[in-house]
């Protein structure tokens, strides 16, 4: 819903890479470069310089160090996953980086050997010259540490185009190039002429697309009748599978600070990005509860025994759908407002791996039980998002549009989410220890999966199992959500 006098415009978003410390593709836990802290008055004196630089609002815990040590295989990674991230720049940036530091440490060491000269007995004469060779080397260190700060945000914002690195196993190339993991079902067999949803639900009365075009605009609708049930049905139904399998549920924020979008790795893709982004503020609607769900536990040290954490939230996702366009995108296939319900989970880094299995296997159980004919797909590196280390994909057999369609993803993004929005956990050893000596921290594995988008769940719905006198039967695991209901009649068979 649109607030009176808000208006919706593109949010560039930005990508922030995760490194593992070895190139065997099993992350470990890194440690973010470092800078020393400024002098008040250099960050005071860059803070009111617009010009001097373009700061980012945020700054992700990226070990340049291992880049600059790595930048083959960092190189290669960018270019198997068709990235726009300048390495050769945010290598050169590091360099100017570390000799901008090396001289205000050098400065630094100088301005307090003066101020330890002058807490001796000197000669007037000799006090004065210590006095200016202070305010000289105040004034050095002052521009010099503009300088660091400048190219800080620089660095940081150069490095955040980086995308993950990406798992071995993963094909290369574009979509194309996917590898199917798992083949589920058969296409269903019809002895009569197949309808797509979308006349389906004209026939059936459960969707109001041009009441909602003339109120909203296009790739919006109403949905009516037993189109409502259903929705609420197979929200209520993937919120309880979720919840048998360990999952705490959610309702999330539909509205968030664009900071948290980015922190969770999402960016557009040249000038077609997803994000309605609320003007004259610094908040943005959702596109999916990962966002607000990864943000719950931003800038926190979790222990040990609480992880694995999984939750599993229910909420609208607004997203532009910009260049889609085209029969294969009519009806709810591709809308700017839908229901979903989404897995999360926050997990040591050594689990992520079996985690992502088993959140691809619970997907692959939900949709088996409701008697899709589906595949589950090993998404190639070039139609990887960001922050994704690996994904699978599940396409269902739509026989109205006539081919596979996405209803879901399953996405392993290691610590690439974590780093950014600062969420670790303290390893528990045998022997505690406190205070200096407590055990370092780590930062955790993210994960996230759909365990129901209701408008893509609605097309197989109606599509797969509709019937030839026009009525659709409703699969029996929805059935006691929907207070029994088994079929959907056109009225002039209800009676």
């Amino acid at each position: 819903m649109v607030l009176p006098g808000t208006t919706f415009h593109s949010l560039k978003l930005a990508a922030i890479p995760y490194f593992s410390k070895t190139l065997s593709y099993h992350p470990r836990p890194l440690f973010p470069l470092l800078i020393r802290s400024l002098s008040a008055t250099a960050a005071q004196t860059a803070a009111t310089d617009d010009n001097k630089a373009v700061k980012p609002q945020w700054k992700a815990a990226i070990d340049f160090k291992w880049i600059r040590d790595n930048k083959e295989s960092v190189a290669v990674n960018i270019k198997n996953r068709n990235s726009i991230a300048n390495l050769e720049l945010v290598l050169e940036l590091y360099d100017k980086l570390l000799n901008v530091q090396k001289e205000v440490e050098k400065l630094r060491a100088e301005r307090n050997a003066v101020a330890n000269k002058m807490k001796g007995k000197l000669e007037p004469s000799e006090r004065q010259k210590l006095i200016e060779e202070g305010k000289n080397l105040k004034e050095e260190l002052v521009t010099l540490e503009e300088d660091l700060l400048k190219l800080t945000d620089e660095l940081q914002q150069e490095a955040q185009s980086i995308p993950n690195m990406t798992h071995p196993d993963v094909p290369l190339g574009g979509e194309d190039s996917s590898t199917v993991r798992k083949m589920v079902g058969k296409p269903a067999e019809f002895s009569f002429a197949v309808k797509d949803h979308v006349q389906l639900g004209k026939e059936l009365d459960l969707f109001d697309f041009d009441a909602a075009a003339e109120v909203s605009g296009s790739k919006f609708y109403y949905l009516k009748n037993e189109a409502v049930m259903l929705e609420m049905g197979l929200v209520n139904w993937a919120v309880s599978e979720a919840m048998k399998r360990g999952f705490t549920p959610l309702t999330t924020p539909e509205i968030v600070r664009s900071s948290v979008v980015e922190k969770c790795g999402f960016q557009p893709r040249g000038t077609n990005t997803q994000v309605y982004s609320i003007e004259n503020s610094d908040q943005c609607l959702i596109g999916t509860a990962e966002i607000p769900v990864g943000g719950i536990h931003m800038d926190s040290i979790l222990s040990e025994s609480s992880l694995p954490l999984k939750y599993v939230a229910f909420s609208h996702c607004f997203r532009t759908e910009a260049g889609a366009a085209g029969a294969a995108t009519r009806g709810l296939y591709r809308v700017h407002q839908f229901s979903k319900v989404e897995m999360f989970i926050l997990c040591r880094p050594d689990e992520s791996d079996s985690y992502h299995k088993e959140l691809i296997e619970i997907e692959e159980e939900l949709f088996s039980s409701l008697g899709f004919h589906f595949k589950t797909l090993d998404m190639a590196t070039e139609d990887l998002g960001a922050p994704a280390y690996r994904k699978f994909d599940v396409e269902a057999w739509m026989p109205g549009l006539g081919r596979y369609g996405e209803i879901s993803s399953a996405s392993n993004c290691t610590d690439y989410q974590s780093r950014r929005l600062g969420i670790r956990y303290r390893p528990e050893s045998s022997s505690p220890r406190k205070g200096k000596n407590a055990a370092p921290t780590q930062f955790v594995h993210t994960l996230n999966a759909t365990a129901c988008a209701v408008p893509r769940m609605m097309v197989c719905l109606l599509e797969n199992f509709q019937q030839e006198d026009g009525s659709v039967i409703i699969p029996e695991p929805l059935r006691p959500f929907m207070d029994g209901l088994q079929i959907i009649k056109p009225k002039h068979l209800q009676n």
